[in-house]
C-alpha cells in the first residue's frame, strides 16, 4: 500500500502532465563507435568454436567472426571468454555489448535479450560415409548406428530409427567417433561439431551428413530495444555470407561449407 506521502508524489507528477515511464536504454551501437571498441563474450572451452590455443590465444569459429564484426565497424575487438552459464548475465549487466558464443535462439532467451540473423549452422544429424545410402530415417533399416548415451541426438534418433537397425550407444562422444573410425558401426548419429572433429583427422572414411535430426543455428546476442545495432550485425553478416567469407571461415573450422539456407 503507498503511503500518504508517496501518493501526494505521485499525485503532482500526474498534475504537470506526466507519467512514469520505462528508462530508455541507450544506443548500444553509438556507444560502440564512441568508445571505439567492442566487447564481445565468447567460448574457450568449445572447439571449434572456441577454445585456446597453443599459443594461449583465443581462436575458433566464433573468434573469427567476433574478429571480423570488429574490423567491418571499425573498431577495436575486446574478447572476453564466458561460460554457457554467464554468458547471458555478462551481457545483461553491461559487462559485453555481444555474444557471439554458440548461442542458440529460444523463447526463453527471446524474452531477455535480442538476436542477429544466424551466423553458424549448429545441428544434429544422421553422418556417413559417401558410400552409405542413406536419406531418411526409413533408409537407417538393417544398419549399425553409433550414438553417445543420452545425448540430445540418441533422444531424437530413439523417436524415428526403425526397429530392424542396430543402434550402438557409446558413453562419450570419443567413444562415439572410433566407432565410425574404427568400423563398428556405419553410421553415426551425432552434432556438426563432433563431424567437424571427425574430420579434422583426415580419415579414409569421411562422414558427410545424410539427414537432419535438429536444427539449432547460433546467433549473435545483444541486449532488447537496439535497433540499430541489430541491422548493422545483419548488414554485416549479409555481405559476409554474400562475399564468401562466412563460407570459408565454416570450411576453415567445421570443414564444411556454409549451409545455403542459413
Amino acid at each position: 500500500m503507498m503511503t500518504r506521502r508517496a501518493l501526494l508524489a505521485f499525485a503532482a507528477v500526474l498534475a504537470l502532465g506526466l507519467a512514469p515511464a520505462r528508462e530508455a536504454r541507450a544506443d548500444a551501437l553509438a556507444d560502440i563507435m564512441a568508445r571505439g571498441s567492442v566487447r564481445i563474450a565468447v567460448p574457450q572451452d568449445f572447439p571449434p568454436f572456441g577454445s585456446v590455443g597453443l599459443d594461449m590465444a583465443p581462436q575458433g569459429y566464433d573468434i573469427d567472426v567476433a574478429n571480423m564484426i570488429g574490423a567491418k565497424l571499425g573498431v577495436k575487438v575486446e574478447l572476453t571468454p564466458v561460460t554457457s552459464a554467464n554468458r547471458i548475465p555478462y551481457l545483461q549487466t553491461n559487462k559485453v555489448d555481444l555474444v557471439i558464443s554458440s548461442l542458440g535462439k529460444n523463447p526463453d532467451r527471446e524474452k531477455v535479450i535480442d538476436f542477429s540473423t544466424a551466423y553458424a549452422p549448429f545441428f544434429n544429424g544422421v553422418f556417413a560415409p559417401a558410400s552409405v545410402d542413406v536419406k531418411s530415417a526409413e533408409d537407417l533399416a538393417g544398419k549399425s548406428v553409433g550414438v553417445t548415451r543420452g545425448s540430445v541426438e540418441d533422444l531424437e534418433l530413439s523417436k524415428i530409427v526403425p526397429a530392424s537397425a542396430t543402434v550402438k550407444r557409446y558413453e562419450d562422444n570419443n567413444g562415439t567417433i572410433s566407432s565410425f573410425l574404427s568400423g563398428q558401426v556405419n553410421v553415426v548419429a551425432t552434432g556438426n561439431v563432433v563431424a567437424a572433429a571427425i574430420l579434422a583427422r583426415n580419415p579414409p572414411k569421411k562422414p558427410e551428413l545424410k539427414f537432419l535430426i535438429k536444427n539449432s543455428p547460433c546467433y549473435i546476442g545483444f541486449n532488447k530495444d537496439q535497433p540499430a545495432l541489430k541491422a548493422k550485425l545483419d548488414e554485416i553478416l549479409a555481405a559476409a555470407k554474400s562475399d564468401g567469407t562466412m563460407n570459408a571461415i565454416a570450411q576453415k573450422w567445421l570443414k564444411t561449407d556454409l549451409p545455403k539456407d542459413l
